[in-house]
């Protein structure tokens, strides 16, 4: 019976065309980054997450009876000194795909101006898919670009707007997204609402109906309180060094 010596040789691995190029983008990406700080400005991440109504309610769709229910959109930003001292918004998914709120990013920006000074604010590039294979007889620099304008599902985030307020915005290149520690945040935030969904929850009995009710809002704001500037310097000191390995590696 033929075996392998060795069972890395068992996978055949594959390498994409555009492999090169997503690496280049993400040492400019970094490089850009590692400048703007040594010019003082200060690293904040901005981005969404999406709360599903089954996990604040804890209901259980393995049966295969699911059914559609609201989705919350969660609207924040952090860095090393723990969550901007903004008013973050949450909107119901519905009203998100209604309209797209255009002055938030504006009103964002003029925040983080008045509490860090400048700033550099990281957004995640959406993936998309790789549609064409690159040009070989194009220098791989020509093939670095970066979006104008990122479009979340419930804002649009614009450099020209950053600028106005003296900011720069970074966009991460898709595939790179452990080096935001928002997407660690957002993590913890969830398991904090599967654990402590049931203290705040109430249900109310009358003759005919149950009723159940969950203080939404509440568990959200305790959720985000619980994620403290230790903590968001625990996690930015990851991705530190995430970016000086990449650094390294990529240079």
């Amino acid at each position: 019976m033929p075996h392998f010596a060795n069972p890395l040789l068992r996978n055949i691995i594959t390498r994409n065309p555009f492999d090169n190029i997503k690496r280049k983008r993400c040492l400019q990406y970094l490089k850009t980054l590692k400048t703007l700080q040594n010019d003082g400005f200060k690293t904040i991440y901005f981005g969404e997450t999406n709360i599903a109504e089954s996990l604040l309610t804890g209901e259980d769709f393995s049966d295969g009876c699911f059914t559609q229910t609201p989705t919350w959109c969660i609207v924040h930003a952090g860095g090393s000194q723990g969550w901007v001292p903004w008013k973050y918004r949450t909107f119901l998914r519905d009203e998100v795909c209604i309209k797209q709120e255009d002055s938030l990013f504006s009103e964002f920006c003029d925040v983080a101006r008045k509490a860090y000074g400048k700033c550099a604010i990281v957004v995640k590039e959406r993936r998309q898919r790789d549609k064409k294979k690159p040009e070989e007889d194009k220098e791989p620099e020509a093939q670095i670009h970066a979006p104008s304008v990122i479009n979340l599902k419930s804002l649009v985030c614009c450099p020209e707007v950053a600028k106005s307020r003296g900011h720069e915005l970074l966009f991460l290149p898709s595939l790179y997204n452990y080096l935001n520690p928002l997407d660690s945040a957002w993590s913890s935030l969830k398991w904090f609402i599967i654990n402590n969904r049931k203290e705040f929850c109430f249900q109310y009995i009358d003759s005919v109906y149950s009723y159940q009710y969950i203080l939404v809002r509440d568990l959200i704001s305790k959720g985000i309180e619980r994620i403290n500037p230790s903590k968001w310097k625990t996690l930015t000191n990851k991705v530190w060094r995430w970016e000086n390995y990449y650094l390294g590696k990529f240079s």
